[in-house]
């Protein structure tokens, strides 16, 4: 089978020097990818410059990108000649639009006029005591996969932080459904450990319960390669 996944974090510039980022490692997709290169797949890891990847290897080609917008650009074609999606990266949810000053956004007439304009400087200066960085919503990509090929099985990751099961549960169903997936592995954010990862796979008529890492990869290997 040919394996795509996805694993790290993206990383949304404001200017030159500074960006949005989340804390995603990497880690966890790394022992998805390992788990799938030890049976002789052949894998295509999607991931970002800063996050933990297997060893190189003949079976292994690695892409790496930055933000969403290089992250749809890389994954679209990729998606089109694979035959198994495993979703695992923290995608950003935001990006930057417009940094300022408070007192141009107090002064300003109409706030949402601000959204036009775009930072020239290289680096944003930091003279002022306050800033108001405004944020635009990105794509959500797992929502573009089946767009791009119909065909491809594709297993997706949630993570909240925080709340009852109920609320996991209902919240990775949801996206099951939207984004046609075969599963959906749910997580809390809380619930994970340096030596522990609790997390849920979930399919249309099926969960599956792990307390590790390597227990997760175990799963998703086993029900990446059934057929459905």
């Amino acid at each position: 089978m040919k394996i795509l996944i996805t694993s790290g974090g993206t990383r949304e510039k404001i200017d030159a020097v500074r960006s949005i980022a989340n804390h995603a490692s990497g880690s966890l997709g790394k022992q998805i990818a390992e788990k799938f290169l030890a049976q002789g797949h052949q894998v295509t890891l999607v991931t970002t410059k800063t996050a933990v990847k297997p060893a190189r290897q003949p079976n292994l080609c690695l892409a790496e990108i930055t933000d969403v917008s290089s992250l749809i650009q890389t994954l679209e074609p990729l998606v089109k000649t694979h035959d198994l999606l495993i979703h695992s990266m923290a995608v950003s949810d935001y990006t930057p639009v417009y940094m300022t000053d408070l007192d141009e956004v107090q002064q300003a007439e109409n706030v949402t006029e601000l959204l036009s304009r775009k930072n020239s400087q290289q680096k944003i200066s930091s003279a002022a005591d306050y800033q108001v960085l405004f944020l635009k919503k990105t794509a959500k990509v797992i929502s573009l996969v089946k767009q791009w090929n119909p065909q491809i099985k594709l297993i997706g990751f949630k993570l909240l932080a925080g709340v009852s099961k109920d609320t996991l549960f209902a919240a990775a169903r949801k996206s099951l459904i939207n984004n046609q997936a075969s599963y959906i592995l749910a997580n809390d954010l809380f619930e994970i450990k340096a030596d522990s990862h609790h997390a849920f796979l979930i399919g249309h008529t099926e969960i599956h319960e792990a307390f590790t890492k390597s227990e997760i990869a175990q799963l998703i290997y086993e029900k990446g390669i059934q057929n459905d």
